[in-house]
């Protein structure tokens, strides 16, 4: 029998929020030539949902993700003078 392999800290907890946020993403779609200004967020949404989402996009004229990232920047405000 094979020893179990760990994720490293899969599960964990990290020890800085704010760290933690801010740094970049480690998952396998990210790479070195990404913008490290960029974050993936993945959200679990019906399938009704999305063609609603995509529809709205395609009558816009716009990208789900530009459609997105402009509601997501309505509603969360940046307060701290970061830029965004």
């Amino acid at each position: 029998m094979t020893a179990r392999r760990s994720n490293g800290g899969f599960a964990s907890r990290p020890r800085d929020a704010d760290a933690w946020i801010k740094a970049p993403d480690r998952s396998a779609g990210a790479t070195p030539e990404s913008d490290p200004y960029t974050a993936r967020l993945t959200v679990d949404i019906t399938p009704a949902l999305r063609g609603r989402i995509k529809i709205a996009a395609f009558q816009r004229g716009q990208t789900v993700a530009d459609m997105l990232r402009a509601l997501l920047t309505r509603e969360f405000p940046n307060t701290d003078g970061e830029q965004t």
